[in-house]
Protein backbone atom coordinates (compact mmCIF):
# COMPACT_ATOMS: atom_id res chain seq x y z
CA UNK A 1 0.00 0.00 0.00
CA UNK A 2 2.06 3.49 -1.45
CA UNK A 3 0.84 6.77 0.48
CA UNK A 4 2.41 8.35 -3.04
CA UNK A 5 -1.43 8.84 -3.83
CA UNK A 6 -2.06 11.03 -1.14
CA UNK A 7 1.04 13.79 -1.00
CA UNK A 8 -0.41 15.67 -4.05
CA UNK A 9 -3.69 16.22 -2.14
CA UNK A 10 -1.98 16.46 1.16
CA UNK A 11 -0.29 19.48 -0.45
CA UNK A 12 -3.41 20.90 -2.40
CA UNK A 13 -4.82 21.26 1.21
CA UNK A 14 -2.53 22.90 2.81
CA UNK A 15 -2.13 25.26 0.26
CA UNK A 16 -5.39 26.09 -0.30
CA UNK A 17 -7.50 29.01 1.86
CA UNK A 18 -9.62 27.93 4.70
CA UNK A 19 -13.41 27.39 3.50
CA UNK A 20 -14.31 29.02 7.07
CA UNK A 21 -14.30 32.14 8.74
CA UNK A 22 -12.53 32.82 11.80
CA UNK A 23 -13.57 31.79 15.21
CA UNK A 24 -15.22 35.14 16.77
CA UNK A 25 -12.92 36.68 19.24
CA UNK A 26 -15.84 36.64 22.12
CA UNK A 27 -15.45 32.92 22.11
CA UNK A 28 -11.70 32.91 22.73
CA UNK A 29 -9.87 31.40 25.80
CA UNK A 30 -10.01 34.40 28.76
CA UNK A 31 -5.72 33.99 28.11
CA UNK A 32 -5.61 35.38 24.72
CA UNK A 33 -5.80 39.14 26.35
CA UNK A 34 -3.69 40.69 24.04
CA UNK A 35 -5.74 39.84 21.12
CA UNK A 36 -8.83 41.13 22.77
CA UNK A 37 -7.04 44.27 23.73
CA UNK A 38 -6.08 44.85 20.43
CA UNK A 39 -9.74 44.06 18.75
CA UNK A 40 -11.32 46.28 21.45
CA UNK A 41 -8.48 49.18 19.83
CA UNK A 42 -9.80 48.20 16.53
CA UNK A 43 -6.70 47.02 15.46
CA UNK A 44 -7.23 43.79 14.31
CA UNK A 45 -10.57 42.57 12.52
CA UNK A 46 -12.44 40.56 14.23
CA UNK A 47 -15.06 37.93 11.92
CA UNK A 48 -18.32 37.17 12.42
CA UNK A 49 -19.57 33.94 12.99
CA UNK A 50 -21.13 32.39 8.84
CA UNK A 51 -24.98 33.05 8.65
CA UNK A 52 -27.18 30.08 9.13
CA UNK A 53 -29.27 28.84 6.33
CA UNK A 54 -33.34 29.15 6.31
CA UNK A 55 -33.76 25.18 7.75
CA UNK A 56 -30.72 25.07 9.79
CA UNK A 57 -31.24 23.10 12.88
CA UNK A 58 -29.60 25.02 15.50
CA UNK A 59 -30.26 24.78 19.56
CA UNK A 60 -33.86 23.94 20.26
CA UNK A 61 -36.33 26.38 21.22
CA UNK A 62 -39.03 25.88 23.38
CA UNK A 63 -42.66 27.67 23.81
CA UNK A 64 -43.78 26.76 27.17
CA UNK A 65 -46.93 28.80 27.22
CA UNK A 66 -47.93 26.64 23.83
CA UNK A 67 -46.94 23.82 25.09
CA UNK A 68 -50.24 21.37 25.87
CA UNK A 69 -48.36 18.22 27.46
CA UNK A 70 -49.28 15.29 24.52
CA UNK A 71 -45.76 13.61 25.01
CA UNK A 72 -45.64 13.48 21.60
CA UNK A 73 -41.99 14.94 21.14
CA UNK A 74 -40.82 12.57 24.16
CA UNK A 75 -41.72 9.59 22.37
CA UNK A 76 -40.13 9.92 19.05
CA UNK A 77 -36.58 11.66 20.29
CA UNK A 78 -34.36 9.19 18.99
CA UNK A 79 -31.66 10.44 21.71
CA UNK A 80 -34.08 10.49 24.31
CA UNK A 81 -33.02 13.92 25.11
CA UNK A 82 -36.89 15.20 25.98
CA UNK A 83 -38.06 14.86 29.22
CA UNK A 84 -41.69 15.08 30.44
CA UNK A 85 -42.50 16.95 33.66
CA UNK A 86 -45.28 15.70 34.79
CA UNK A 87 -46.34 18.34 37.47
CA UNK A 88 -46.17 21.24 35.37
CA UNK A 89 -47.36 19.27 32.28
CA UNK A 90 -43.78 20.44 30.45
CA UNK A 91 -40.58 19.62 29.01
CA UNK A 92 -36.97 19.49 29.64
CA UNK A 93 -34.54 19.21 26.93
CA UNK A 94 -31.14 18.31 27.48
CA UNK A 95 -29.26 20.00 24.58
CA UNK A 96 -26.23 17.77 25.22
CA UNK A 97 -27.97 15.27 24.43
CA UNK A 98 -29.98 16.30 21.22
CA UNK A 99 -28.83 15.25 18.10
CA UNK A 100 -30.84 17.90 16.38
CA UNK A 101 -32.58 15.81 13.76
CA UNK A 102 -36.16 18.11 14.52
CA UNK A 103 -38.08 15.23 14.59
CA UNK A 104 -40.20 16.80 17.70
CA UNK A 105 -40.54 19.72 15.53
CA UNK A 106 -42.15 17.19 13.00
CA UNK A 107 -44.30 16.10 15.54
CA UNK A 108 -45.77 18.50 17.64
CA UNK A 109 -49.15 19.13 17.31
CA UNK A 110 -48.87 22.77 18.64
CA UNK A 111 -45.60 24.11 17.18
CA UNK A 112 -44.13 24.68 20.36
CA UNK A 113 -40.62 23.30 19.50
CA UNK A 114 -38.15 25.23 16.73
CA UNK A 115 -34.87 24.90 15.99
CA UNK A 116 -32.86 28.06 16.08
CA UNK A 117 -29.77 29.58 14.17
CA UNK A 118 -27.73 29.37 17.53
CA UNK A 119 -25.09 26.72 17.15
CA UNK A 120 -22.13 28.33 19.03
CA UNK A 121 -23.25 26.45 21.92
CA UNK A 122 -19.83 25.01 23.72
CA UNK A 123 -19.49 24.70 27.24
CA UNK A 124 -17.80 22.95 30.14
CA UNK A 125 -20.99 22.17 32.26
CA UNK A 126 -23.35 20.01 30.25
CA UNK A 127 -26.16 20.77 32.97
CA UNK A 128 -25.92 24.45 32.44
CA UNK A 129 -28.73 26.78 31.98
CA UNK A 130 -27.59 27.17 28.51
CA UNK A 131 -27.56 23.68 27.98
CA UNK A 132 -30.88 22.46 29.37
CA UNK A 133 -34.16 24.28 27.53
CA UNK A 134 -37.50 24.13 29.67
Amino acid sequence: MSLLPAIPEVLRQFLKKPATNLFPAKYLPPSVTEFLQKAAAGEVAVHPPVETPVKFRGKITYDRDACIGCKLCTRVCPAHAIEFLPETKTVRIYVTQCIFCAQCNDACPVSCLHMSGEFMIATENRYSEEMIVE
